[in-house]
């Protein structure tokens, strides 16, 4: 038997890396599209083998967060759905956040980091002197998420020292959580790179989760993400970010990206996606996205800018990194 996660076969090429008209490496994965009505699309490689979502499933949790009772709404909720990239105005709410629940900076488990933009990572360091005095837990894309999952602990009365515990009641309505919207079971949990549970689904269930929160009706846990999302997108990601570009400009799309290469999005008819890139080459995402809405027929000027993985040399544009199917 294969470890945990290997393909049993070669998956597919879905872009390909292109230097001076050369073709140079490929990047592989799986991919599949729903349809409005929630049959299957499209389907490369094998979407129905477990992986993991990485924070591609943080709008699972933050409507986990909700059924708990938690009250968020507008940019608090998106920042709880959110990977940051740590600018000034995500990193305010945070520091608001914390403080309108009683809580400190202290008590999050995410790991100190600098903020997850390079620009932004840049100016924290200049300003502070140093990379180490620049890190913090604020700055970590995930504070958002982890500042909701603790403030639904002190809601519900529940244990903040272990709220990353995969026993804990938290973590055990998200798995809940994360089952029923995906119709798949968690096959396995292992540790986010923020600390938090990492529940495994398969790119299947995950086109299907961003489907239901496409879906979802207005005043239900995950209609109430879907839409600050859509409503507040540079909360959930960065001004210079590819989620951020794709739901500001493709009205009622809503969109994720997780660690590792992988992708989701939804738009308001249901027709829904996910993808995962093996290699975790991170320059592919935006040539796969970009090319699966537009087979979808999402005609947005936004694609060309979301497709555009240049590759340099000697300082100049001498190819790019493309979508190969």
């Amino acid at each position: 038997m294969p470890p945990y996660g290997t393909p049993t076969t070669l998956p597919p090429v879905l872009a390909e890396v292109v230097r001076s008209g050369f073709v140079e490496g490929h990047h592989r994965g799986s991919l599949v599209v729903l349809a409005a009505d929630g049959s299957v699309e499209l389907s490369m490689g094998d979407p129905d083998a477990p992986f993991f979502p990485r924070s591609s499933n943080k709008p699972v949790q933050a409507a986990a967060m909700l059924r708990a009772g938690l009250e968020l709404a507008g940019p608090r909720l998106a920042l709880a759905a959110a990977s940051h990239s740590g600018e000034p105005f995500h990193l305010d709410l945070v520091r608001k956040m914390l403080a309108e629940h009683g809580l400190t900076e202290d008590q999050l488990q995410c790991p100190p980091e600098l903020p997850l933009d390079q620009a932004e990572a840049v100016g924290a360091m200049v300003a502070a002197g140093s990379e180490e005095a620049a890190r913090s837990r604020v700055n970590m894309n995930c504070s958002g998420k982890h500042t909701a999952m603790l403030a639904t602990c002190a809601a519900n009365g529940w244990p903040l020292e272990s709220y990353l515990d995969p026993s804990h009641p938290l973590q055990q309505l998200i798995a809940e959580t994360l089952e029923s919207l995906s119709g798949d079971p968690v096959s396995h949990i292992g540790t986010d790179g923020c600390g938090a549970p990492l529940m495994a689904i398969t790119p299947s269930g995950l086109a299907r989760v961003f489907r239901t929160l496409a879906l979802a009706p207005a005043d239900s846990p995950e209609g109430r993400v879907a839409e600050a999302m859509r409503a507040h997108p540079e909360y959930v990601a960065g001004t210079r970010r590819i989620d951020t570009w794709l739901m500001s400009e493709v009205p009622g799309s809503v969109a994720k990206v997780g660690a590792e290469s992988v992708q989701a999005a939804a738009l308001p008819d249901g027709r829904a996606l996910a993808f995962k890139i093996y290699d975790g080459g991170n320059r592919a995402v935006g040539p796969v996205l970009a090319r699966t809405l537009a087979l979808l027929g999402v005609g947005s000027p936004v694609l060309d800018r979301i497709g555009d993985s240049p590759l340099m040399g000697g300082g100049q544009r001498v190819g790019e990194v493309r979508a190969a199917f």
